[in-house]
This record gives C-alpha cells, sequence and structure tokens, in this order.
C-alpha cells in the first residue's frame, strides 16, 4: 500500500491557458514524465491516463489516477521542504492548473481535443502499444501541426520512417512559414534504447557515453582516480565528479531513489582540483561520426569447431590417421617403394579400391593390403558416425549455445524481453561476454541470442539448478532485468548465497520498494556490489527534454543523475549574451563547450539530425569551419551566436524558462 491518497480536486474542463505540455500513457513512465516536466522544468502538464488499476501491476490496489495524484503530492512536499519548487510565480498561484489528470481508454480525437492539444506546445505519447501511438501521433498532428511531438516506439526502423513523414506533414499543412522558425518537430525514442546504456553500465566499470552532433561524436568517459604521484587527464573538459562511493559497495549510488547528494555535474577547476580520490567523467574525443557499431558474436562466426567434432570423433579420426602413416611406413620399409606411392597405395587398400596384391607380389605386400582392408573396415561406420554427428551439431550449433565448461568473468542477464534485449546489444558491443536466462523459448530477444551465439539457459530462474547451469559461481556480475520484482530480487538473493560478493543490478518497478530492497541488500552483503534501477527513472529525462524543443542533441547518465547537451541561440539568454565563454560558466547549472561557426543564413534548425555542410568533405578548407571547440575563454559571446552547452536538468530549464519570459516582454 502507498498509504491514504487524498481526493483528487475538481479539475477543470479544458486547461486555461496554451503552450502546456501534454502527457498521454498507461504506465509508470508517463507518471515520471509528467513529474518531469512540472518539478524540473515548471511546465503546465496534462497527464491522460486509463482508468483502472496499471495493466503492468495489477496487484497494487491503487488506480493509475491515484497513484499520479500520490506521486505528484509527495514531489510536491519534498519541493516545497526543500524550497525549489519549479515553475514561476504565475504556476505556483494557478493551482491545480499547473496539473491535470484525465482519464481515458483511449487517445481519441474528442480525448486530445479536451486535453487541449490543438493550443498545446507538445505532446508526448508513451503507451506501451506502438500501433495506438502511432494512431494518436497521426491525430495529434493534424489537430495542431505546429505541435512538438515525443513518441515512443520499440520499432527504431518504423520510427525513422514516422519522423519524416509527420515532419513533413507539418510542412505541407502550414506552407508559408519559414521551415528554419518550425519547431514541429517529431521525435522518436524507446524507453528500452535510454535505459539500456545505463544499465549495462551497472556491470561494467571504465564505460563510455557517446552524444552524436552535426556528424561528430562526442565521448563522455569515466575515469577511475588517479593514484599516487599520477596527473589527471582531464581531457577536453571535465563533465562531473562521480561520487566518492560509486564504486563502494557501502556506497549511496545505489538506488535511483535513496535520495543522496550523488556526483557534482560540472564542478569548476578548484572543485576537480580539490577532489582527490574521486573518478570523473570528461569529454575525451570528438571525432567524425561512423555507421554504428555491430555487436560482435561470442565464439565467433558459424557453427564452433568444438561442436560439430566432438572429443570422441576427433580422437577417432586421429587413431584413423595414425593407422594410415603407419601403414605406408611399413609398405615402405618392406617393399622400397617411394613414400608418397605407398601412402596412395594404403589408402586404396582402405577404402577397398585398390587391385588384390597376387602370388607374384611379396608376402609383406599382401600382409599390409590385409591390414588396410580391415582398417578399412573400421572406418566406414567411423564415417557414418562423424556424419550423423556433425549434422546434430550443426542443427543445434544453429540453435542456442550452452554455456561452456571454462566460462568466468561473465555477466548473467535475467530476462531478454524490451529491456533485456537492448541491454545484451550494448554488453556485446562492449565485447562483454554474456550469458542470457529466459523462461520463455518464444521471447523477444531470443533470436538475436542465436544470431549473436551467446550462450542461453531456457527456464524459470527461481528454479533450483537454472542459475548454476549459467555458471553464477564464476560470474562478474547479475543483471536481474524481468518484468517481475519478486523475480528480480529472489534471483539476486540466490545469487548472493551461491557467490556473496557478486555485483548485482535489479530492475525494480516501484521506487519505494527499490530504495528499501537496496539498503537492505547493502546491510546483509557489505562487501558486495548492490545497485538497483528503474526503467521509467532513467528514460523519463530524456523524453522530457525532447519535448522542450530540436535543441537538446542528447542525455549522458551519470550515476543517478542526467548530463545534457543542447545548441542554444545565444540571444534572448541574458546569462550568456555580452558575457565571455568563461563568465558564463555557472558551476553545476550549465557550460559552454562549442561555438557554431557557421553563418545564420546557412544554419540548419535541427544541429543533431542534418549537418548544414560536411566539414570533412572536398572543399571544406574555403567552407565556415562548423562547430569550434577550442573556444577561448575570452571570447565574448554575441547575440546572433549559436552555441552547445552541456547543462544539468535545472540549468537548461533555468535556461529555458527565462528565454521564454523574455520573449513574452
Amino acid at each position: 500500500m502507498l498509504g491514504f491518497v487524498p481526493p483528487l480536486p475538481q479539475q477543470p474542463q479544458h486547461p486555461t491557458v496554451s503552450g502546456h505540455m501534454v502527457v498521454c500513457g498507461d504506465d509508470t513512465l508517463a507518471r515520471r514524465l509528467a513529474v518531469e516536466l512540472r518539478y524540473v522544468y515548471g511546465e503546465r502538464v496534462t497527464l491522460v491516463l486509463p482508468p483502472g488499476r496499471d495493466t503492468a501491476r495489477p496487484d497494487l490496489p491503487l488506480t493509475q489516477r491515484a497513484r499520479a495524484a500520490a506521486l505528484f503530492g509527495r514531489m510536491s512536499a519534498a519541493m516545497n521542504r526543500n524550497g525549489t519548487v519549479g515553475g514561476s510565480a504565475d504556476d505556483t498561484n494557478a493551482g491545480v492548473e499547473a496539473v491535470r489528470i484525465m482519464e481515458a481508454h483511449e487517445p481519441s480525437d474528442e480525448v486530445l481535443e479536451e486535453a487541449g492539444v490543438d493550443r498545446a506546445a507538445a505532446l508526448a505519447l508513451v503507451y506501451d502499444d506502438d500501433e495506438r501511438n502511432i494512431r494518436a501521433a497521426l491525430t495529434a498532428r493534424r489537430l495542431n501541426p505546429r505541435l512538438r511531438l515525443v513518441i515512443r516506439l520499440y520499432n527504431r526502423k518504423l520510427g525513422q520512417h514516422l519522423e519524416t513523414l509527420l515532419d513533413q506533414a507539418a510542412a505541407v499543412a502550414m506552407p508559408g512559414l519559414d521551415p528554419t522558425a518550425l519547431d514541429a518537430s517529431t521525435t522518436v525514442l524507446s524507453d528500452a534504447d535510454t535505459a539500456a546504456p545505463a544499465l549495462a553500465a551497472t556491470a561494467v566499470t571504465g564505460s563510455s557515453k557517446v552524444i552524436q552532433a552535426e556528424g561528430l561524436l562526442l565521448r563522455a568517459v569515466e575515469r577511475t582516480p588517479p593514484g599516487q604521484g599520477e596527473l589527471a587527464d582531464p581531457g577536453l573538459c571535465t563533465l562531473a565528479l562521480l561520487s566518492s562511493t560509486t564504486h563502494d559497495p557501502a556506497g549511496t549510488e545505489g538506488s535511483d531513489s535513496s535520495g543522496d547528494e550523488g556526483p557534482q555535474l560540472l564542478p569548476d577547476r578548484a572543485t576537480v582540483a580539490a577532489a582527490t580520490g574521486r573518478g570523473t567523467v570528461v569529454l575525451e574525443a570528438i571525432s567524425q561520426a561512423g555507421p554504428d557499431r555491430v555487436p560482435t558474436r561470442m565464439g565467433g562466426r558459424g557453427a564452433p569447431l568444438g561442436h560439430i567434432f566432438s572429443r570422441r570423433l576427433r580422437w577417432s579420426a586421429a587413431g584413423v590417421a595414425a593407422a594410415v602413416v603407419g601403414l605406408a611406413v611399413a609398405s615402405v620399409v618392406t617393399t622400397g617403394d617411394s613414400p608418397l606411392h605407398a601412402a596412395y597405395l594404403t589408402l586404396l587398400d582402405l577404402l577397398a579400391m585398390g587391385d588384390p596384391a597376387e602370388d607374384t607380389e611379396p608376402t609383406s605386400r599382401r600382409i599390409i593390403q590385409i591390414l588396410s582392408g580391415t582398417a578399412g573396415l573400421l572406418l566406414l561406420p567411423l564415417l557414418v558416425a562423424a556424419v550423423l554427428e556433425a549434422f546434430g551439431s550443426l542443427r543445434t550449433a544453429s540453435a542456442l549455445r550452452r554455456p561452456p565448461r571454462g566460462l568466468s568473468g561473465h555477466v548473467v542477464l535475467l530476462g531478454l524481453g524490451k529491456i533485456g534485449t537492448r541491454v545484451l546489444v550494448r554488453l556485446r558491443e562492449m565485447d562483454i561476454p554474456v550469458v542470457v536466462v529466459e523462461e520463455d523459448p518464444e521471447a523477444r530477444g531470443i533470436p538475436l541470442a542465436r544470431s549473436l551465439h551467446v550462450p542461453t539457459v531456457i527456464g524459470d530462474v527461481t528454479q533450483e539448478g537454472v542459475l548454476e547451469a549459467a555458471k553464477i559461481r564464476r560470474a562478474h556480475a547479475l543483471l536481474a532485468l524481468t518484468s517481475i520484482d519478486t523475480t528480480n530480487l529472489e534471483a539476486a538473493l540466490y545469487a548472493r548465497s551461491v557467490k556473496p560478493d557478486l555485483r548485482v543490478a535489479l530492475r525494480l518497478y516501484d521506487d519505494e520498494f527499490a530504495t528499501a530492497v537496496y539498503r537492505t541488500l547493502r546491510t546483509a552483503h557489505p562487501q558486495a556490489l548492490t545497485r538497483s534501477r528503474s526503467v521509467s527513472h532513467l528514460a523519463a529525462p530524456s523524453f522530457a527534454v525532447a519535448m522542450m524543443g530540436r535543441q537538446i542533441l542528447g542525455a549522458v547518465p551519470v550515476e543517478r543523475k542526467v548530463m545534457l547537451f543542447a545548441a542554444l541561440e545565444v540571444g534572448g539568454h541574458p546569462q550568456l549574451e555580452g558575457h565571455t565563454v568563461e563568465q558564463a560558466f555557472r558551476p553545476g547549472a550549465w557550460r559552454v563547450l562549442a561555438l557554431d561557426a557557421t553563418p545564420p543564413a546557412d544554419r540548419h534548425p535541427d544541429l543533431a539530425a542534418v549537418p548544414p555542410y560536411d566539414p570533412f568533405g572536398p572543399g571544406a578548407a574555403d567552407r565556415p569551419s562548423g562547430l569550434v571547440w577550442d573556444l577561448h575563454p575570452g571570447y565574448v559571446l554575441r547575440r546572433e551566436d549559436r552555441v552547445v552547452i552541456a547543462a544539468t536538468r535545472r540549468g537548461l530549464a533555468e535556461l529555458l524558462r527565462r528565454q521564454r519570459a523574455s520573449a513574452r516582454r
């Protein structure tokens, strides 16, 4: 039980203002996203939920509406205690109008109109059904061509085509509008893709994060603290200081909702110099973007030879080869024939293809022929067995591999649903050995595991012997990513009983439950690393920044926090305009990383999608230089400049709120 939930106040039938945000969904991601928009960015939010209980958690007694109200109540109370309520004074005075909750089975035309989509600034469609999201997106684009759309889709190829289609529809609906001034962008995201890097990073250390902008790759890398007498490499710049207990089993970085301070984003030089013994996240390199890396296969291409030719078959073949060599040597010694001709005659005799030796032949030749014929009789069933065994081995190798005997230091991944499949791809991209445990042989990720030759155990992880078959005793980490909290918890507890120092990361649905589990496991196993993760907690920030506009280039998770990269016009931002790069840096909020040197007339409105020109193509020396990353600290930012910044969520929210306030004035 989540406790008593106060009754919701009477909701207005229609939003009283325009420019609000609409979120439609049927699970915890929708509620998390609405909280992010309201309490981080200070936006007015209309949340559309289905009536009744959460389909993903029918065991919980509260309805979707009641759970959302309880979540908003807890967040509002926490913000009031900290004195950091998001939004402006007008929003605070608006009271319940700042958050409006509706109930509807489907996002139909009438429901979207009642939610005020025709006057909204952005709409997020985060249902767990791709088809429902697509239908609602087509309807919303017709109702409001200026609307920013953020759509949750698992199918990435379909998402790319849908983005193009809806953006073209917006341009056709407003033919007289300048495309560069149109912010009716469509962004297709997947919660699985967004959360997978952070989930995979819990199983390894030193992982890197990649952001792509203007055909370039920006790689942010975690670095461990330097040893005594060593100098830390700051890279291009230091983006974050990790918690001092990041890799400490008793540290506070384990739970998404633990409420601890965690890492320090965008520190100044003095803070970095004073923070001895802490890891860092640095912007390490900038390179030209290339094609996505293909996940590597475990065991190479094709069926492993060890599966096709078993040990018994190899010993039998070695015996036949030794017999051939011995008979050929005996023939050379006794008959004086050449070695090549003797081997040739021996093979003919083995295969019963030679002429019988007559009385004119030496006795030794006749004896060798009899021995060769006997060996040939033994060879025939061996050849038949080899064909049958190789055929059976090929069939099993083309299906699912079993964990090899000598495997160790691997990651045991529980569950091959939407999240587990994406995490598997991420781990194989980093060449990390994986053993998968899945109960359903028809699960979504089984074909991928087969194609990557990933060892897979089919069985219920709660049954005895399943984790042992996955070699849990010699594993490096356990990622419990099934959709059932109790299954993940039971697997983690059993794995800890088998190997107490095992690194464990659990996917847990409920935040309070995740915090309680994390703290209990940390107390019971103080020398083991435990992490609990919520997919909605990891994915909601990316969906929220996409709703704020096309200026968001990407997000990088840093422990439980998020670092954002954005492209902003300096004009309208008093914190940037007229200040030097060094003066515009606000520790813990934002930092200017690069300047877009493209002339304003040639700029593309979406810096992350299509570059205005190819900075590496022919004739690039005669063109503008594009993004300049080595800015002088004394460079004064002008109104017409466009810059790339790294910012925290609250820092970017402050910049965007002040920009909107300046535009209204």
